[in-house]
């Protein structure tokens, strides 16, 4: 019953970061007006708005005018609810929880904004570092608490590092304010040396990407923030596997 009931919390905050996030980039308000079709902008109603089964039942139209509403809202809310679901499975009601909600609603956030806009929002990564730093303070104490700030800063530092280097050599921006900012986060999350083994992962999982819109487009820039985002979930959810390997070099 929790995990069905975290799942339809996913689905909710799902259609809810779709919102927050394209709103946001237009520099609109969260609060007003009131959710409405972006097409004829007649206000929703609340059985417009039911995750996954409004959708099915409208057949992916809007209700008043029948423009085809977009696949987006669908793979988002289904989305957040998999990432909820996945870290209730993995660690139950507990501190790395709470943790991995943090991570599951950037990465929904940042693969709305970043895909589309190239941007990834101050906001989101301002709520998830205050939030952090709270259940740090929280569950393990305000030593921990600010050692975490430490970590963050020690991988803002080094990203900021890697852009300097990357733009002398490219002669062009090489890795954006966003990503680094995002860097910080990680470095409070996950601690520096995991934030490291991320940084490294991204660019793994970044590659086939980047590789394909070279191929397709010279000029194209690749949004890289929706990559560190991911390669941070995997790391969190495996920690203990890469702690190992730490353990086993004596790392």
């Amino acid at each position: 019953m929790i995990l069905i009931l975290i799942f339809i919390i996913g689905l909710v905050m799902g259609s809810f970061y779709y919102v927050v996030g394209t709103r946001l980039l237009n520099n609109e308000s969260i609060v007003a007006p009131r959710s409405h079709c972006d097409y004829c902008k007649h206000i929703l109603k609340f059985y417009d708005l039911i995750p996954i089964l409004s959708f099915i039942t409208l057949k992916g139209k809007c209700r008043y005018c029948g423009r085809k509403l977009s696949l987006k809202y669908l793979v988002y809310e289904i989305l957040t609810a998999v990432l909820f679901s996945v870290s209730y499975l993995k660690f139950g009601l507990s501190y790395d929880f709470f943790i991995m909600l943090i991570i599951s609603s950037l990465v929904v956030l940042i693969f709305i904004t970043d895909f589309q806009e190239m941007i990834i929002l101050d906001s989101p990564l301002i709520i998830a570092i205050a939030s952090t730093f709270a259940l740090n303070l929280y569950f393990k104490g305000s030593i921990h608490a600010f050692f975490s700030l430490l970590h963050g800063l020690i991988i803002f530092i080094f990203l900021l590092a890697v852009r300097s280097l990357g733009n002398a050599i490219f002669k062009k921006e090489s890795l954006g304010g966003g990503d680094i900012k995002l860097g910080f986060v990680m470095g409070v999350i996950l601690n520096y040396r995991f934030a490291l083994i991320a940084i490294v992962l991204s660019t793994f999982l970044a590659f086939p990407y980047a590789l394909g819109a070279v191929l397709l487009n010279k000029d194209r820039a690749v949004a890289f923030g929706p990559f560190l985002v991911s390669a941070m979930f995997i790391v969190y959810l495996f920690m203990e596997k890469f702690n190992n390997i730490f353990s086993l070099f004596g790392i």
